[in-house]
């Protein structure tokens, strides 16, 4: 074969990189780039505006509890509607909010209602987003490359908060968190744009019949038809909700108070976010056959992350701490998104998405909202010590799951509408 033969069919797109697939990639790594900075810059504004920690707490919660309302209302919706229409919206919404708080901060002295408000409306957007989000990306790849897919997705995602914490950081101590709200909203629109251009005609439309309602109750079904699926959301429930006060809440205060303010709270977080990309690229090369007890041991790491904040150790030690979680997690998170979408049913992903959504952060609004009366109360090092004792206790727990320990990856078939009730226990839909 000739070179000018050759040469083409070497640069020729993956056939399982469609244009749904990179759409999708590009706009999760521009809403990434933002939102990891400004993650920082809301946490610095509370304190720039004579907050403490239990105000950043607050507004933390006021971004959660949206989630937990309304996600399994937009994972039915998502599952009725358009995906990429509800995504739009979403991300319209995400950009007025992120917007309004960046002009609020600019203007000087907003106030911690003014704040919550904007976050809770970031919030609400975040729940119709999500599960459509996840339910078009499942949907975007098929066959037994599917892992390499996600792994390459998130690897783009988690690629651009190496770039976006560290930046968010340094923007924050330079010209101030106000400027990085706002730089969110025009990553917001930006991406919103780019998802406007999906395409949905593979997805086979809605039969007509049952309500909102009913989708909510088919959901359901599914959801608690797998030992596996429940199993890990529980694990994750109380995970994320520590992991989210010692980020959200702790881990500023630190930096404040031990590591030197902004800047380097930023770099660990970029670090963090180095780790998942050299964990997403490890991920494309490792098929590992036991998807969910590879993961699942996986996230044990996560605990070390609160324990160094706990010491607390040295800016260099906590970046190389962050890197490994970062790793770690990522291989967790490659084996979760292969499970669901070698065992859920296409029409009925976003609202399984909502419900394991739903279960994740569920617990976060109070755990950040508790970070600061628990810190008054047992002092932060005890407090960041019981984050990492969670984390260890509820892993092991989840190991106990049999279909966790035994879920296996398999080849390439058709995925149906069967629920669990129509097949009979032990088939290979569950347990490989």
């Amino acid at each position: 074969m000739s070179t000018e033969t050759a040469s083409p069919r070497r640069l020729r797109r993956p056939e399982w990189a469609g244009r749904n697939y990179s759409l999708l990639t590009g706009a999760a790594f521009i809403t990434s780039l933002g939102s990891h900075g400004a993650l920082i810059a809301a946490a610095f504004a509370v304190l720039e505006a004579g907050g403490d920690g239990g105000d950043v707490g607050l507004v933390a919660a006021a971004r959660t509890l949206p989630l937990v309302v309304f996600l399994l209302i937009g994972g039915a919706v998502a599952d009725r509607l358009p995906r990429h229409r509800v995504m739009v919206a979403a991300n319209a919404l995400n950009c007025v909010s992120q917007g309004l708080f960046g002009v609020l901060v600019l203007a000087g002295e907003p106030q911690l209602w003014q704040m919550m408000l904007l976050t809770a409306l970031g919030g609400t957007g975040q729940a119709f987003f999500s599960p459509a989000a996840e339910g078009m990306l499942l949907s975007s790849v098929q066959g037994e490359q599917a892992g390499r897919a996600f792994a390459m997705f998130r690897m783009a995602m988690q690629g651009a908060a190496v770039g976006g914490a560290a930046l968010g950081g340094a923007m924050v101590a330079a010209v101030g968190p106000g400027w990085v709200l706002v730089a969110d909203a025009v990553a917001f629109a930006v991406a919103g744009a780019l998802r406007s251009f999906l395409d949905v005609s593979h997805i086979a439309p809605r039969e007509p019949g049952g309500g909102l309602w009913s989708d909510l109750r088919e959901g359901w079904r599914e959801f608690t038809g797998r030992p596996w699926l429940w199993g890990v959301v529980v694990q994750f429930s109380i995970a994320n909700a520590v992991v989210g006060a010692a980020d959200a809440v702790y881990g500023p205060l630190v930096a404040r108070d031990h590591l030197g303010g902004a800047g380097p709270w930023g770099l660990a977080l970029g670090f963090f976010g180095a780790g998942t990309v050299a964990g997403a690229l490890l991920m494309t090369r490792w098929k590992p056959r036991r998807l969910l007890f590879v993961g699942t041991l996986c996230v044990f790491p996560l605990a070390l992350p609160s324990a160094a904040l706990a010491v607390p150790v040295t800016v260099e030690v906590l970046c190389a701490v962050m890197f490994l979680t970062g790793v770690t997690l990522e291989v967790f998170g490659v084996s979760w998104m292969t499970a669901l979408h070698q065992e859920i049913p296409e029409n009925k992903l976003s609202r399984v998405s909502a419900y394991d959504w739903f279960g994740s952060v569920a617990l976060m609004p109070l755990a950040t909202a508790l970070a600061g009366p628990a810190e008054t109360a047992f002092g932060r090092p005890a407090a960041l010590w019981g984050c990492s004792a969670l984390i260890v206790l509820v892993t092991a727990l989840v190991l106990t799951v049999p279909d966790v320990r035994n879920l296996r990856r398999r080849g390439s078939r058709p995925i149906t509408s069967a629920t669990p009730a129509d097949e009979p226990a032990g088939t290979e839909r569950t347990v490989g």
